[in-house]
């Protein structure tokens, strides 16, 4: 029975320290997001899906290290990715009705992000 018990303790020490990392969003889907978003950013065609796929994004972006870790792959985004209008990368939070809670630029401070 001690056993037992040790091992019931392990796995929810393990469930403790795993459960809060599991829905952290990753930069692979902040990329895929930024894909969603390009046909506009770059004045190649409409919205689209992109303000759906941002909302999922924020949603996931809980603490301020999930929402810094956004900023450096979105800024790594803006300084890969040629043509993107910044203007309209600006615009992106009235435009889609949520608070992006950093400026899309290949510039952004991510260590002020809260």
């Amino acid at each position: 029975m001690k056993l037992v018990g040790k091992i019931t303790c392990l796995v929810i020490l393990c469930m403790v320290v795993i459960a809060p990392h599991a829905e952290a969003v990753t930069c692979r889907q902040i990329q895929v997001g930024v894909v969603n978003c390009l046909p506009y950013l770059q004045n190649r065609g409409p919205l689209g899906g992109c303000c759906g796929v941002l909302k999922d994004l924020l949603k996931l972006c809980k603490t301020t290290h999930e929402r810094r870790k956004s900023c450096k792959c979105v800024k790594t985004a803006a300084n890969t990715i040629k043509g993107i209008d910044f203007g309209k990368a600006a615009g992106l939070s009235g435009v889609c009705s949520i608070k992006i809670p950093f400026e899309i630029s290949p510039s952004v401070d991510c260590s002020k992000v809260q």
